[in-house]
């Protein structure tokens, strides 16, 4: 009975861990990845420091090579002068240089191995985090589409409710073209009206104004000053 306890509740922890990882799937995922990039930024500065310390490796060797050839050339020229003392110390100093110059060159290579290790390494990590990340906005499409799928047939995403709008926002029109057309017909009958005609003809100039005018008005005002007696002020 206690194992059988003891499985029942191992396999609901197991569950319960299933169903919680696949309702944040998307928040794990993400996280997920954000530490991928990252230790492909460390991959990266890492590689950028083994090309740097291989290039300052590159430049040493080849002035210590440069300083044996310079020094040989010595020595040579002080056995030709007879100066063998000198000579002997040169050729002391040529060998812990020559024994510098191995240790430089194993280095160069384990670090030329380092180097080639590295660039692949980061090439395959950026390779796979950029498939995953195109997985990830292919799931994120599948699950928006999955997700409206779902919620068919429920609020505004129902065929009901959407054809019900559809109709509503007809009407609308519909309603909106009948007042139009009234209020165009309107103005066409009253622009036919006796008086509506009268007034487009006096404002042409046809016929005499029965509106005054400020020409009419000044018109008057002339008349009176001319006809008044000179001695009104």
């Amino acid at each position: 009975m206690l194992n059988l306890l003891s499985t029942l509740v191992r396999g609901a922890a197991a569950r319960a861990a299933e169903d919680f990882q696949d309702q944040h799937a998307f928040l794990i995922l993400e996280q997920q990845l954000r530490d991928a990039a990252a230790a492909l930024d460390d991959s990266r500065r890492t590689l950028a420091r083994a090309i740097a310390q291989e290039s300052a490796d590159a430049k040493a060797q080849g002035a210590l090579a440069a300083r044996i050839a310079d020094l040989e050339a010595r020595a040579v020229a002080a056995l030709a002068g007879g100066r063998e003392d000198l000579a002997a110390e040169a050729a002391e100093a040529i060998a812990e240089m020559e024994e510098e110059a191995q240790g430089l060159e194993a280095t160069r290579v384990a670090c030329a191995r380092e180097v080639a290790s590295l660039r692949r390494a980061v090439r395959q990590g950026s390779r796979q985090l950029a498939e995953l990340e195109r997985g990830q906005r292919i799931a994120r499409a599948a699950e928006a589409v999955r997700r409206l799928r779902a919620r068919r047939g429920q609020g505004l995403g129902s065929p009901a409710a959407l054809a019900e709008a559809q109709a509503t926002l007809r009407r609308l029109r519909e309603a909106q073209a009948a007042d139009a057309a009234a209020d165009e017909a309107l103005s066409i009958i009253e622009s036919a009206a006796p008086e509506s005609l009268c007034e487009r003809l006096e404002e042409a100039g046809f016929g005499p104004r029965t509106r005054p005018s400020a020409g009419t008005v000044m018109e008057r005002l002339r008349e009176k000053a001319r006809t008044a007696p000179a001695g009104a002020a």
